[in-house]
């Protein structure tokens, strides 16, 4: 609770870190009594002032309708600003919705495989699964076992446990000469 006043008085003074940081206090309830609005009002004043992290997390109340009315669109606008700053996590949220699609959203694999190896080449173990199985079902990029097990081992090595299964399985299939 200590935390969540620092927060406030830093917030209140414009900080777009500490709107972020507030608006998580209320998103998740700590601090706080849970407040979904006023996460999102957070959230949207550090994303006005250009900060990819209240602009990511700005994307995703929109995309699960917390703190403002549900809209994919909009959602995917947030995500597409904080990613063109570098964002790795709205480069797995926007990977994420182009592959799967959204309302109004149309399903796009080439540009999610896009994203997911933006955020691979970060080195987030989750991004090198993403964009590893998206070459296993050859979806948005060719086909290509080696790169499979190359991303793979590469998040498995992370202890990113659908990694670790995800290449168990691929050995047991048969897979054993990949490199």
């Amino acid at each position: 609770q200590a935390a969540a006043r620092y927060f406030r008085l830093a917030a209140r003074q414009g900080h777009p870190g500490a709107q972020c940081r507030l608006g998580f206090c209320f998103a998740l309830g700590r601090g706080w009594p849970q407040d979904d609005d006023e996460a999102a009002r957070l959230y949207r004043k550090a994303a006005d002032q250009g900060d990819a992290r209240g602009q990511r997390l700005l994307g995703n109340c929109f995309l699960k309708g917390k703190g403002v009315l549900r809209n994919d669109k909009e959602g995917a606008r947030w995500n597409r600003l904080a990613a063109d700053q570098g964002d790795v996590s709205a480069h797995i949220q926007l990977g994420a919705l182009l592959q799967s699609g959204g309302d109004g959203i149309p399903q796009d694999f080439a540009e999610a495989a896009r994203y997911f190896r933006l955020a691979a080449d970060q080195g987030l173990a989750s991004a090198e699964w993403f964009i590893g199985d998206t070459y296993l079902r050859g979806i948005g990029v060719p086909a290509d076992v080696c790169e499979v097990a190359r991303l793979f081992r590469l998040s498995a090595d992370q202890q990113m446990l659908e990694a670790q299964l995800s290449l168990r399985r691929m050995l047991c299939e048969g897979y054993a000469d990949v490199p």
